[in-house]
């Protein structure tokens, strides 16, 4: 135990002493963060605007009044200005008002004779996910609106008073629904666009800086310092896993400043330490894992770069280090299997509140992983560094 404690010692002061490790897991990823937050910033941003209305709406109309009431009261910064009908297409087309609304004289009456009726929608310049929100609720109201013309008629036709069909008409369209949407917070909630660019890097950046581990071997067969490592009296491959620990370690505290980072510069919250050391530590046992495969396949430290960036690309891009990335059927299941995208699934989860016990599904995703990458390596034929 000491000489393997003595040989990570050695091997993590050795890769503290290359810059390079530093600048790789470290700076140039916090570099592709910004500059791709630079880039994408506004596109990531899904801040709603205020939503500005401008809304002709007849005098003394109940109906009408009643649909002006109910936009500034939808969850959304609704500014809502009542002006004429002439002054409400000059708002839309000079872009002073987003969305103009015309309702036309006798709405109510109309509605309750249930004759058709017309509310005149006009987008303006600079219109965006906002006035859809804005006209979808008034498209509701129409239709809760509709309703009460339906329910007119049908009371017409059943004989009810002709002093009734104008209450039961108005209930209808301004009433409480009987039925109620609960909003709650799941715990399995995606990251926003800038929290899975966080993520994403930090997933793709640790595949790369696990690879340091191998490289300082397959240095160390070149310099020729593996053989005098090799004929001292302990295991031979306790050389091996020290190089392997020592990734491990990089990638551990590597991880750690990214996602901290990354969340101080993009206020990005992942949620609660403890839950996120888990999802790190299992993401970084699961691309430490490769390590065992590429010492058994390379022989050279650029073969080991390549082998080291294939994998880190595929199962980086595939995660979703960039762009979240979908699949159904077979596909669908190879993804779910990847260990950057079972990371950035993790952190989704623990950034909704979600607890240890809610990370149970991608933690076991990248253990097992681990898992088949060792059997792999196991059953490889050693035609690489140790060889």
């Amino acid at each position: 135990m000491r000489q393997l404690f003595t040989l990570l010692k050695t091997d993590l002061v050795q890769r503290l002493r290359d810059k390079s490790v530093i600048i790789f897991a470290v700076v140039v990823p916090l570099a592709l963060m910004g500059a791709m937050n630079l880039v994408m910033g506004d596109a990531m941003d899904m801040d709603l605007d205020t939503a500005t209305v401008a809304v002709s709406a007849p005098e003394g109309d109940q109906l009408a009044a009643a649909l002006v009431q109910t936009l500034p009261e939808i969850g959304l910064d609704v500014e809502v200005t009542e002006t004429s009908a002439a002054d409400v297409q000059a708002r839309a087309e000079s872009g002073d008002a987003k969305l103009g609304l015309v309702i036309p004289e006798g709405f109510s009456t109309a509605l309750m004779a249930g004759e058709p009726v017309e509310v005149e929608a006009i987008e303006g310049d600079g219109s965006g996910i906002e006035t859809g929100v804005v006209l979808s609720v008034v498209q509701g109201f129409l239709d809760r609106a509709g309703a009460s013309a339906v329910t007119t008629t049908a009371g017409a036709a059943l004989g009810l008073p002709a002093a009734d069909l104008g209450g039961l008409a108005q209930q209808v369209a301004t009433g409480e629904s009987a039925i109620t949407l609960a909003q709650g917070q799941a715990s399995d909630q995606q990251l926003d666009p800038k929290g899975a660019l966080v993520a994403g890097q930090a997933g793709l950046f640790l595949m790369f800086t696990v690879s340091f581990g191998v490289l300082g071997l397959l240095a160390e067969r070149e310099f020729g310092t593996l053989a005098r490592l090799r004929s001292m009296p302990m295991n031979p491959m306790l050389v091996t896993l020290s190089k392997v620990l020592s990734s491990f370690c990089l990638g551990v505290v590597a991880t750690s400043i990214l996602l901290a980072a990354g969340s101080m510069l993009f206020g990005v919250d992942f949620g609660s330490p403890l839950p996120i050391a888990v999802l790190i530590i299992s993401a970084v046992i699961a691309t430490t894992s490769l390590t065992f495969i590429v010492i058994k396949l390379a022989k050279t430290t650029e073969q080991a770069t390549v082998i080291q960036t294939i994998l880190a690309m595929v199962l980086g891009i595939a995660g979703g280090a960039f762009f979240p990335m979908s699949g159904t059927g077979l596909l669908g299941t190879i993804l779910d299997l990847n260990p950057v995208g079972a990371m950035i699934r993790g952190l989704g989860i623990t950034s909704g509140g979600g607890g240890l016990a809610d990370i149970g599904t991608p933690v076991l995703i990248m253990l097992g992983f681990a898992a088949v990458a060792l059997v792999i390596a196991r059953i490889l034929p050693d035609r690489g560094a140790m060889a």
